[in-house]
């Protein structure tokens, strides 16, 4: 297909989430499998759950565009995971594997968001106004997700992961730098 307007570019876009968010649909029952910290296990079980209704939410617009929501590979998507699926494969101590888990779920999440964000500006521009509430929902709950990662990496799991090994030889902590302003 020719993309030659907004909307065929819209609609392709929103075709390259769909497949993501089908692809992640896979994944995360194996992240929350993987994770050690009950916390972080429900944190990738609840995103599992808000990641069915946000295919019910693209499937929705599908329907007012009366277009398929097939036919196109997130191949983004796809390396991301693929690089998740190493993390799984790595011999890690457990609280690192935790750490990795989150940097690897916070890179789908960076990239969903990206997304979103473009396809809610598409729906805005081109009038689609109940769309753009829709794609703005999931845009939320993706940032809330990211948000989530991020309190329990640095509450917690960082900290766990940092720790391990104490008896072990690590180089020096570093005392972080004041902001240093350029003028």
């Amino acid at each position: 297909m020719k993309i030659t307007t907004l909307h065929d570019l819209y609609v392709e876009e929103l075709k390259d989430l769909y497949n993501a968010e089908n692809q992640l649909l896979k994944a995360l029952p194996k992240m929350a499998k993987a994770a050690t910290s009950e916390d972080l296990r429900q944190a990738f079980t609840d995103h599992l759950e808000e990641t069915k209704g946000q295919v019910v939410r693209l499937e929705t617009i599908f329907k007012s565009l009366d277009a398929s929501p097939k036919g196109k590979k997130c191949k983004a998507m796809e390396g991301l995971i693929e690089e998740g699926k190493e993390v799984l494969e790595e011999d890690m101590d457990e609280s690192v594997k935790d750490a990795a888990l989150i940097a690897a779920a916070q890179r789908v999440e960076h990239y969903e968001m990206a997304g979103y964000g473009c396809v809610r500006t598409f729906a805005r521009l081109l009038g689609y106004d109940e769309q753009a509430d829709l794609l703005q929902e999931t845009l939320d709950e993706e940032g809330a997700a990211d948000h989530k990662l991020t309190e329990l990496a640095e509450s917690v799991i960082n900290i766990e992961a940092d720790n391990h090994g104490e008896s072990e030889e690590k180089p020096a902590k570093r005392t972080p730098r004041s902001k240093v302003s350029v003028s």
